[in-house]
């Protein structure tokens, strides 16, 4: 009886343990558009395959135990010198293959179809936006709306959503997991992704690539919108948002936490952080957490190393408190 709870109480502790990190909205397998929807295909095969793995090897290991165990018949058993099986070296060496194949074949095919526009969506027109990462936010660019919007973005329904990603700062990871995959973004460089939504909904995305102490917080929103309320948000936002500064987007790039912002203008007007030849934004004697905070190098592609000494902004510093146009579109 003993015996019997001491398991129980076992299996109890080792269940909790490995459930413990299990969140009840496994958002990856709700997807919310056709390139979600390919990604958890793709990891319902791969899951297939490790249950196969997992059920043949547990089950050949209690077979083989219970089989070869020590019994009252056979405890002077010794067994004859062997010098291997070639059969069972091809088995378990092929199966290996196999299966590896098995994976790499429909990953590779999937992850080249992620590249393009998704199946289905050949004959919409795209939206371009271009995704400007910075510590610790996101900034969103319409260049054919002229519009730009901080921690969150609005898309049209069943449009294929054209991202064009890149960074201000340091390398970051930009993931919508109800609606695709996550892609880096590195200063620049310029790296593509495409989304599409099936139908209007609030999707949470993140940077998942650890960046400082700020990442935790590096989160937007991805609001799906019909095609109705989209223009019409586009609409308002032009007549109603101020304008971006070239000296309010410097401030907006260091290293701060904001609130959501809207603006009826892009920085691309005057820089393109995926053009190799752009001025560089870092800021790290604003970096102050580590002990040592960084040397600052005074490159010549350095925004700072500008003629105007208008441009110095180390003696402003944004609290975040979302003043500039607060336009969720909700």
């Amino acid at each position: 009886m003993k015996f019997r709870k001491l398991l129980f109480s076992a299996a109890t502790l080792i269940s909790v343990l490995l459930l413990s990190g299990c969140g009840y909205n496994m958002v990856v397998f709700e997807p919310q558009g056709p390139v979600a929807r390919s990604i958890m295909e793709l990891i319902n095969w791969s899951l297939i395959w490790m249950a196969l793995v997992v059920v043949v090897v547990f089950g050949l290991f209690g077979y083989i135990v219970w089989k070869y165990r020590e019994k009252p018949e056979n405890k002077d058993y010794e067994p004859p010198e062997e010098h291997g099986s070639m059969v069972l070296e091809v088995i378990w060496t092929a199966i290996p293959i196999l299966i590896v194949i098995a994976l790499t074949i429909p990953t590779v095919k999937t992850l080249y179809a992620l590249e393009d526009v998704p199946p289905g969506y050949e004959n919409v027109k795209p939206i371009t936006i271009h995704v400007t990462s910075a510590d610790w936010k996101w900034i969103f660019s319409y260049p054919e709306q002229g519009i730009e919007t901080v921690n969150y973005v609005n898309i049209p329904e069943d449009t294929p959503i054209d991202f064009k990603l890149t960074s201000a700062s340091t390398m970051q990871s930009f993931w919508v997991p109800a609606l695709g995959g996550q892609k880096y973004t590195m200063g620049k460089m310029e790296t593509q992704l495409y989304l599409v939504a099936d139908h209007p909904g609030s999707y949470f995305g993140r940077n998942t690539n650890f960046n400082g102490r700020g990442y935790a917080g590096m989160e937007f929103e991805v609001q799906a919108q019909t095609r109705e309320d989209f223009d019409q948000w586009i609409k308002d936002v032009k007549e109603t948002a101020p304008k971006l500064t070239e000296r309010k987007y410097e401030e907006l790039l260091e290293p701060t936490h904001l609130g959501r912002m809207t603006f009826s203008n892009t920085h691309l007007e005057w820089v393109d952080h995926a053009d190799p030849d752009s001025p560089s934004y870092t800021n790290p004697e604003l970096y102050r957490y580590h002990g040592y905070q960084g040397r600052v190098f005074e490159e010549e592609d350095n925004y700072r190393n500008k003629t105007n000494d208008d441009k110095n902004l180390h003696e402003h510093h944004v609290e975040g408190d979302g003043n500039g146009g607060e336009h969720s579109g909700h």
